[in-house]
């Protein structure tokens, strides 16, 4: 039946209208007929209660007589004769519909007048009397406002019989919701008149008859409503035989999950006041039914009315008691079945391992969940994400707090954690992902926090497993004081943030070196950590006011041992005193706990006193202390941190003041005498608390004092900071603006500051998150100078400095901090962003697909200031997005030489009177007053044009003092168009007949005269703007042969003299300060009289020689780049992001450097000091043909970053199990620390003798998972072969893991024959299975020392290094990701298995189920396959992959395309299904991916398509509940909810590629569509669009 044909030429009213018709005279009439036909005539009167339904208390009693209503049959007779009374039908129909609602309600308890009703409705529906779209929305909306008007009458009930109130009856509010017109006088109000007749009026007397009453009162209204939703689903079991509205389908299918979850809840009467459950299990059964029976109609496969993933997300399954019905418990498992099979589709494989490593610099979120507004402000990035049961990404700390403790979740929580402690990531990460503990939090952050993943149990833990394992590692006898010194740094951080509960810690620590690990606290380590937090405030509040500060002190005491090592080592001395130190510093907290304290050890504080006066005071030779003076000097700082940082001052003061040489006698300057800083051997075991006081104190006589500090107190103070990142760290502009904002006036105090952050402190920034921030403060001072007068020191030092913090960004950052308008960059800054830009996305992509929007704008922003155009040949090596928005500018140095013609005349008569010999000095200001700011730019290229290589022409006085007192801004404009008219004029001269030589030789001279003779430029901003022009031939040309002048490469070599070791911090002698003059030259010394500490105009090139290089490589010019390294490789040294450069050239240049430039650029690092693989130069460096290396090679690389990037597994994970050997010397977790020399059966690099590293010995890259991953990745973009080559090297090991490692003891191979591949596939496919693979390279390893060597068995390690080479791809240029998609849809399509015709579709739906197994899993029973290790290796991949290279994953559906098979299918979406909700917030790259897995889907179940067995559509009803929820996903930016839709031009998507699939297919995709007449969820974007235009 099609309804919709009888309503053709009815306008359909909306629900809300039919109040309009509530006094109608025709609404009396209707009335009246139903009652006649009810059996409810004038007898009973409008405001005579409805008796209740008899039961066994009552009593019989007998009816009144009455006479009988008429016949069914005869009721249409009757309401055509009243509808031909009546005028307007659709007036009529509103009306019928509305008392047929009121009457549903009053009699739904009486069978035979719910019958008829049933009747009733059926014969006006036949008549077009009743819209079903219009009366079942109504209906349900009224059956609601009726339910909740009985809760609340039961709860009125309940309390007023508590209270011994008099009446039990309550006022029932007015219950005319959509739909639901209001009683009128000919009718009885429907809610209030079913309340009414369930009432229990009266005061009974006694407290049992009260409660007895209450119970009757709840059965009575549980009975109601039971037999009221049994009428509602008869009624709508008519209705869906009718072709209804989606919309109309969706509001019945949400009534009816409404009742289903809320079936048991006790305002319904289900549950008496006692307590004990009551419910009438008949008619609970048959509206439960009737319910299921509509659900079960609604999701029908034929009909489709609601999609059977609407059951998923309905909750249903969450029900807490599921009542004794089987059908429900059959819907329920459905439910479960469908819902893990479709959250499979969500998770990548073996996606519990996914963990962050830390190897990079970039920080993501891993959620792309919508957060309110008021929650940014508390928004924490989520490191790692629980996935729900739909296989969303979930984060909160709100859920964090519910995760049990040794649950998976729980665990792999606490590996990331224990991860951070043991690698030290950037303390801004940290920042991001802490929450603060409950206990410290203010009441005003009460509630959760969005984002966090963390909770302070889990921070409290991973604290406890690292103290335990430093202990055992100690017990070893292995030196690790540096690992202890490092994980102090993160504890006082840890525990000064306030993230766990010091109490709750202590408490935890105590338990756990008292119970399993009872044997391992052998040394006052622990006691040694703890001394260095008891300053902290939330320590010394628990200590001293705290309610358990007597039992927290005596614990604390407890772990007090006596050291029995070397007396005279330093860490002996500082472990012997140290329980004396935390004895004295308790004893002074509270008085309390004073009883509890160890009377020995306050004795032996003597000790330390008797020490302190006889030698400590006295002692001043610092260099020179022996071991046990430097240990009792630590001690010391414990307990006396004030007088032991006085002893510093006056150490670092010793030599006493002098007068700044040079200086005028009415401005004498004195300045402290020169001593050696202070070494990092003596600084490294101060206390934290005298290092905070040391840094206030040094800050003081820094930034303060009148007096100029010396190069020792400087670098003293910035060692102070390298050794202690976490809990040392200042931004410095922030902190002295905050002391004393008038401080920043001061030149010398922004001189020194500037070249701190420049010449010592630049990589701390970065490894802190702070280069952006800073590259901010430091643009506003260019921005403010650049227009200044005669003020170029500063200037200059700023943009050289912000140069280097651009230079040093590898993420996308914002120009401006407030994102807005035109950005404060001049021409310079604005060419190196783009260079930074052009490198950044190359080598490393945009991370955010945020960042990909701005984009544009951030570049708009950037040009705004900047004329510059850039070359083909550079623009040739751009990456697309930066290239194709560039390509299109217009080149405007032809306009910029067309203009010095047209100046040229006057510019040069202006320069003949300031330049002649005879010019007099007063000219100058007379010049500076009357010229134009349009000819000044042109001062150094007509002065130029003077000299016509001889400098001796012009007066060098004059034009030096006008560059000196112009702007900085006009001096680099200066620069830029002598550039182009020196380019201009090269052309020129060749065209009148001149030699290139004799051409060049004059302007050699010329440049000469400005550089070197007078040092009248910047250099540094000239080359700059030479390499620029590289569009010019000549302009390489003149840059190459500044370079190699013996001029500048005496500077540079009197720099690295004068400079000494590059790691400034190993520098023990005294340093040397250079003259003002002889360090910056004459233009930028001139008049000022600050010294300089460590600048140099030499040193301002370091940032200049790598760009120098790179524009030398895009010209070609291979030999020239390969000279210029070689020349400066020495001073390259000093480049503090070296490392940085070397990695980043390497990739952006991929494919396109010759093998000896390669090493010559690798030489710029120094060799011996990087973890290159011990076999990786004799491929670099061999001179016969190019050769791969074996897959030995490759295998020792991922070994090194499973050992050392990879976070350890711990206990509870999936195949975590450590080996024997492991489990007897570390904890579970643990694994030696970073460069410790293993043992046979303990894990660790291989090729390593050092412990792990500080920050300042790895300040670039900053940590040494950092170090060991990018090494891998220069050592892979090193290799003399073919990304191809390496990849299918790589792939080929990871498809052989798990056999090569279990099975072979003969190294890595790719045999011709798979294990057991014939007898068990395809029900079990093997992982032994290589027939794809071919021809390989043999090897000669042994496994078994491979495997010891990781500390992890076979199993693990296999599962691990899929994770290692998935993250080492991810690093490398995208150009091994094609390769790598080729590789891995080879390896698919070449999987013999998939291809079989022969195979049933129920065997190949079985093997793919085992083949896309976990690798844990499979590998626990050796039934791991080649297509499931590249799968995983695949998603590690992509966990790892920028947003913005994710676009390059399409080349794998391209490469499977024609799929011909559901098993085929299935691998294509488990490959790129969990891509989909990564892509969330890219709408436009998840439609892309979305587009081409539907096309797969095309060629499977296409119209035209043939498939070698017939499929059913019903066979992929789990790939059609994940395009169902991953839409929803995608619509709602996160975890879906309830009111999640698909987005509109998400359906229209599939709807154009549902017109090519067979029927049946399109009909399970019918509501992933736009036509609202079919799909509810187009629907649902309809009424959500006339409600906003209504």
């Amino acid at each position: 039946m099609d309804q919709s044909q009888q309503q053709q030429q009815r306008t359909v009213a909306a629900p809300s209208s039919s109040r309009s018709y509530q006094f109608h005279p025709a609404r009396a009439a209707i009335v009246d007929l139903f009652n006649l036909y009810l059996g409810r005539g004038i007898l009973q009167k409008p405001d005579e209660p409805i008796r209740d339904p008899p039961n066994k208390s009552q009593k019989r009693v007998h009816a009144p007589v009455r006479d009988l209503p008429p016949g069914n049959e005869q009721f249409i007779v009757d309401f055509e004769k009243l509808q031909t009374q009546l005028g307007d039908p659709d007036q009529l129909r509103a009306i019928t519909e509305s008392v047929l609602i009121s009457i549903v309600l009053q009699c739904s308890n009486h069978a035979p007048r719910a019958e008829f009703l049933l009747f009733a409705l059926r014969t006006l529906c036949g008549i077009g009397y009743v819209n079903w779209d219009t009366f079942l929305p109504s209906l349900l909306s009224s059956v609601s406002a009726a339910e909740a008007s009985l809760s609340q009458a039961a709860t009125a009930g309940s309390a007023a019989t508590t209270s011994s109130s008099q009446s039990l009856v309550p006022v029932v509010p007015s219950a005319h919701g959509v739909g639901s017109p209001g009683p009128s006088g000919n009718e009885p109000g429907s809610v209030t008149t079913l309340s009414k007749s369930l009432d229990v009026s009266g005061s009974v007397a006694g407290q049992t008859v009260r409660d007895n009453a209450v119970r009757n009162s709840q059965r009575v209204r549980a009975a109601a409503i039971n037999s009221l939703r049994q009428l509602s689903c008869k009624i709508i079991l008519i209705g869906i035989e009718f072709n209804l509205k989606p919309v109309t389908h969706s509001e019945i299918f949400q009534c009816m999950m409404s009742w289903l979850v809320n079936w048991d809840k006790r305002d319904l009467g289900t549950e008496d006041s006692a307590g004990k459950t009551w419910r009438s299990e008949k008619a609970l059964a048959e509206w439960l039914r009737s319910c299921l029976e509509v659900i079960w109609l609604l999701v029908e496969v034929g009909k489709s009315r609601v999609p059977f993933y609407e059951l998923l997300r309905s909750g249903l399954q969450f029900i807490e008691n599921i009542p004794d019905d089987e059908g429900l418990f059959t819907l329920i498992m459905e439910i479960h079945r469908r819902r893990d099979a479709m959250a499979m589709h969500m998770l990548m494989l073996d996606q519990h391992l996914h963990c962050p490593t830390f190897g990079t610099h970039r920080i993501s979120s891993q959620t792309t969940a919508n957060v309110s507004a008021e929650a940014v402000t508390h928004l924490r990035h989520s490191p790692i994400t629980y996935p729900s049961v739909l296989g969303e990404p979930l984060s909160g700390e709100d859920l964090a707090m519910s995760i049990p403790q040794g649950s998976l979740d729980w665990e792999r929580a606490v590996r990331c954690i224990r991860h951070a402690i043991r690698t030290t990531p950037s303390p801004d990460w940290w920042k991001h992902v802490l929450v603060v503990a409950p206990c410290y939090r203010p009441s005003a952050q009460a509630g959760p926090i969005p984002g966090a993943v963390f909770t302070s149990d889990m921070i409290c833990e991973a604290i406890i497993d690292r103290i335990v394992e430093l202990l055992k590692l100690t017990n070893s006898d292995a030196n690790c004081w540096q690992e202890w010194l490092v994980f102090s740094d993160i504890f006082f951080f840890l525990i000064k943030s306030g993230c766990t509960d010091f109490v709750d810690f202590i408490d935890k620590l105590v338990l756990r070196l008292n119970g399993d690990d009872n044997n391992i606290l052998r040394t006052n380590h622990v006691t040694w950590l703890l001394s260095q937090i008891i300053r902290v405030e939330l320590v010394m509040t628990a200590l001293n006011s705290d309610l358990k500060k007597v039992e927290t002190t005596r614990k604390i005491l407890s772990f007090h041992r006596e050291d029995r090592t070397d007396p005279n080592n330093p860490q002996s001395v500082l472990l012997d005193f140290v329980s004396s130190c935390q004895n004295l510093r308790i004893w002074s907290l509270s008085a309390t706990t004073r009883a509890y304290l160890n009377n020995e050890q306050l004795l032996k504080g003597k000790q330390i006193d008797e020490w302190w006066r006889s030698k400590g005071e006295r002692m001043m030779d610092y260099m020179n202390l022996d071991d046990r003076s430097i240990g009792m000097f630590w001690v010391v700082s414990y307990t006396m941190a004030q007088p032991a940082c006085e002893t510093v001052i006056n150490w670092l003061s010793s030599a006493g003041v002098a007068e700044l040489p040079g200086m005028p006698p009415n401005d004498r300057v004195m300045m402290m005498q020169e001593v050696s800083p202070l070494p990092m051997s003596l600084l490294s075991g101060f206390s934290m608390n005298l290092c905070l006081k040391l840094a206030l104190q040094m800050e003081e006589a820094l930034f303060v004092s009148q007096v100029v500090p010396s190069i020792a107190m400087v670098e003293t103070y910035t060692r102070l900071l390298l050794i202690s990142p976490h809990s040392m760290f200042r931004s410095h502009f922030t902190q002295i603006a905050q002391r004393n904002a008038s401080l920043l006036s001061k030149p010398g105090v922004t001189l020194l500051i500037l070249e701190i952050l420049n010449y010592r402190l630049l990589p701390l920034y970065r490894y802190q998150g702070k280069s952006k921030s800073l590259m901010y403060d430091v643009t506003k001072i260019v921005s403010a100078m650049k227009v200044k007068r005669a003020d170029h020191r500063i200037f200059r030092l700023a943009e050289n400095l912000c140069m280097n913090l651009i230079l040093s960004l590898r993420d996308f950052f914002s120009v401006k901090r407030d994102q807005k308008g035109p950005t404060d960059f001049n021409e310079t800054l604005s060419r190196i962003t783009i260079m930074t830009l052009a490198i950044t996305i190359k080598t490393r992509g945009i991370a955010d697909a945020d960042h990909l929007v701005y984009l544009q704008t951030m570049l708009e922003q950037v040009l705004a200031t900047s004329q510059h155009t850039w070359s083909e040949k550079t623009l040739r090596h751009f990456p697309s997005l930066l290239r194709d928005a560039l390509i299109g500018r217009v080149d405007k140095r032809g306009l910029s030489i067309q203009a010095w013609q047209q100046a040229e005349t006057t510019v040069l008569n202006q320069c003949t009177q300031l330049l002649s010999p005879s010019a007099e000095p007063a000219y100058v200001m007379t010049y500076l007053s009357h010229s134009f700011p349009q000819h000044r730019q042109y001062l150094c290229a007509g002065a130029c044009l003077l000299m016509q290589g001889n400098p001796d022409k012009i007066n060098s006085a004059n034009l030096a003092r006008v560059l000196r007192e112009v702007s900085p801004d006009e001096v680099t404009a200066n620069i830029y168009t002598f550039v182009d008219v020196l380019l201009h004029n090269v052309h020129v001269d060749l065209q009148r007949g001149h030699g290139l030589e004799e051409i060049l030789s004059k302007h050699d001279a010329n440049l000469a005269f400005f550089f070197w003779t007078h040092e009248m430029l910047p250099l540094d901003i000239f080359l700059l703007a030479l390499i620029d022009r590289d569009d010019d031939p000549h302009a390489l040309i003149i840059a190459k042969r500044i370079l190699e002048r013996p001029e500048l490469l005496q500077r540079i070599n009197v720099f690295c003299g004068n400079r000494g070791n590059p790691e400034h911090w190993l520098c023990t002698q005294v340093f040397k300060r250079n003259e003002l003059q002889k360090a910056l030259g004459n233009h930028l010394s001139f008049k000022d009289r600050n010294p300089t500490f460590f600048d140099d105009i030499a040193a301002r090139l370091l940032p200049v020689i790598p760009l120098v290089v790179y524009r030398f490589i895009e010209n070609n010019a291979m030999d020239t780049a390969d000279k210029i390294l070689t020349a400066y490789s020495s001073f390259l040294a000093y480049h503090p992001l070296r490392f940085t450069f070397v990695r980043d050239i390497l990739a952006y240049f991929y494919g396109h450097l010759p093998g000896q430039l390669v090493v010559k650029i690798l030489r710029v690092l120094g060799l011996s000091k990087i973890p290159f693989s011990e076999s990786f130069p004799q491929y670099i460096t061999h001179t016969g043909a190019a050769t791969c290396p074996p897959l030995d090679y490759f295998a020792n690389l991922l070994l090194n970053l499973v050992n050392n990037v990879i976070p350890p597994l711990s206990s509870s994970s999936n195949c975590s199990s450590r080996s024997g050997s492991m489990a007897d010397i570390l904890n579970s977790s643990a694994r030696l620390p970073h460069g410790k020399t293993p043992g046979a059966s303990q894990p660790g690099p291989a090729n390593a003798s050092e412990g792990q590293k500080a920050f300042y010995q790895i300040q670039d890259p900053g940590t040494y998972t950092q170090l060991v991953l990018e090494t891998a990745v220069i050592e892979i973009l090193s290799l003399p072969v073919s990304a191809a080559q390496i990849v299918s090297s790589l792939v080929q090991i990871i498809v052989n893991i798990q056999s090569t490692l279990i099975q072979s003891g003969n190294g890595f191979h790719g045999a011709a024959n798979g294990v057991g591949q014939g007898s068990v596939l395809p029900t079990s496919p093997s992982g032994g299975s290589t027939d794809s693979m071919s021809a390989s390279r043999s090897s000669c390893m042994n496994t078994a020392s491979f495997v010891s060597r990781s500390g992890y068995t076979c199993q693990q390690l296999s599962c691990l290094l899929i994770q290692a080479c998935g993250l080492l791809l991810a690093q490398l240029p995208p150009e091994f990701h094609t390769q790598l998609y080729m590789e891995a849809s080879r390896v698919t399509r070449e999987t013999w298995w998939l291809s079989d015709g022969k195979r049933s579709q129920g065997e190949l739906d079985s093997a793919v189920g085992y083949a896309l197994m976990d690798p844990t899993w499979a590998a626990q029973d050796n039934t791991s396959t080649a297509i499931g290790n590249v799968v995983a290796l695949l998603h590690t991949f992509f966990s790892n992959l920028p947003q913005e290279w994710l676009d390059g994953t399409h080349l794998i559906i391209k490469n499977l395309r024609p799929v011909t098979s559901v098993a085929m299918l299935r691998v294509v979406f488990r490959i790129m299904g969990p891509l989909l909700p990564r892509l969330a917030n890219t709408h436009a790259l998840f439609n892309k991916t979305l587009a081409l897995l539907l096309s797969t889907m095309v060629d499977v179940f296409g119209k035209n398509s043939q498939t070698p067995v017939p499929v059913e559509a019903s066979q992929i009803a789990d790939l059609i509940d994940f395009l169902h929820h991953v839409v929803h996903y995608e619509g709602q930016g996160g975890t879906v909810q309830s009111s999640s839709k698909p987005r509109p031009d998400t359906l229209a998507l599939i709807g154009r590629a549902a017109d090519s699939l067979r029927p049946d297919v399109q009909h399970l995709l019918s509501h992933l569509r736009t036509d609202p007449n079919s799909s509810i969820y187009a629907a649902a974007h309809q009424n959500t669009a006339k409600t906003n235009t209504s």
